[in-house]
């Protein structure tokens, strides 16, 4: 059995293709934790319930996503006792290179290491629908760390990103941070080593919807400002920081205009180099799914 375990916050334009889509790819059941949303998402929840297998879990609180990823799948082991559970996010989608999840997840295990690309946003699909994204950043650009909150920093889209993993809940101790490294068992090894030297599990890959729309973008920025307002020492990425600071002066849209949104011709460059790669399957499967 497998069970996809979700954590959302006003995620009402992408969590019921989300749910659909991995339903249809061989996702038994689904464990979605709503923290506080009120743009319909936590009421389109209760209408996919009656659909699908799913558990709602009410979360009140401060955001804390270690933590809350932890409960998730606690949950999910304690409900179902699946074989293996996904823990997702809204804006994340796993595409088995053959056939259903489920069928790629057919063994016994610890835990998986699945490679992860954001999606691109260019001219064609800014302002209209992001399912539409046909690019991702394939090879991504390593900046130096130091520059993430200056306008040296050309664009978090083109950055790296850590891997996303699927666990055995059975000897599961702990998920890291936004479910990037697990603590298992069955892996003690591994945990020690830096997961950049482990080996992907090359049967099942992610795509990330980073950034969906300027609203979607800019409500994000919104709770960001809120969380560092509200707690004195919160452990926030500088890129994030950047992007409250640019929203506190004004420059938000600017921003999401010139380095968030790409130009033609720069997606022809970055292509041409091997930075962008154009795959249609994501973008497929998605019409595919009766949303």
């Amino acid at each position: 059995m497998v069970v996809m375990t979700i954590l959302v916050k006003d995620e009402i334009d992408i969590i019921e293709t989300n749910i659909r889509t991995h339903a249809n790819l061989g996702v038994d059941a689904f464990v979605i934790m709503d923290n506080n949303s009120t743009d319909g998402t936590r009421e389109k929840l209760e209408e996919l319930k009656k659909e699908f297998e799913i558990t709602i879990i009410d979360e009140k609180g401060l955001y804390n996503q270690a933590r809350w990823m932890k409960k998730l799948a606690s949950t999910a082991k304690k409900i179902y006792n699946p074989d293996w559970v996904i823990n997702n996010d809204a804006d994340e989608f796993w595409l088995p290179k053959e056939g259903t999840i489920k069928e790629a997840l057919s063994f016994t295990g610890a835990v998986l290491t699945c490679q992860r690309y954001n999606m691109v946003l260019d001219e064609t699909v800014s302002n209209g629908n992001f399912f539409d994204a046909k690019y991702h950043v394939h090879n991504p650009v390593f900046y130096r760390k130091e520059t993430q909150l200056t306008q040296e920093y050309p664009s978090i889209v083109l950055s790296k990103i850590g891997p996303k993993v699927i666990t055995n809940p059975k000897g599961l101790i702990l998920i890291r941070g936004g479910n990037h490294k697990a603590l298992h068992w069955g892996n003690l090894w591994d945990y020690w080593r830096h997961y950049d030297k482990i080996k992907r599990f090359n049967k099942i890959e992610v795509f990330h919807y980073v950034i969906r729309s300027y609203e979607q973008f800019e409500k994000h920025i919104k709770i960001r400002k809120r969380l560092l307002e509200d707690k004195k020492h919160v452990r926030m990425g500088p890129h994030y920081r950047r992007w409250v600071k640019l929203y506190n002066e004004g420059k938000l849209k600017e921003e999401w205009e010139n380095r968030i949104v790409f130009k033609n011709e720069e997606v022809k460059v970055f292509e041409k180099y091997g930075i962008f790669k154009k795959d249609t399957r994501i973008k497929e499967l998605l019409k595919s799914v009766d949303a």
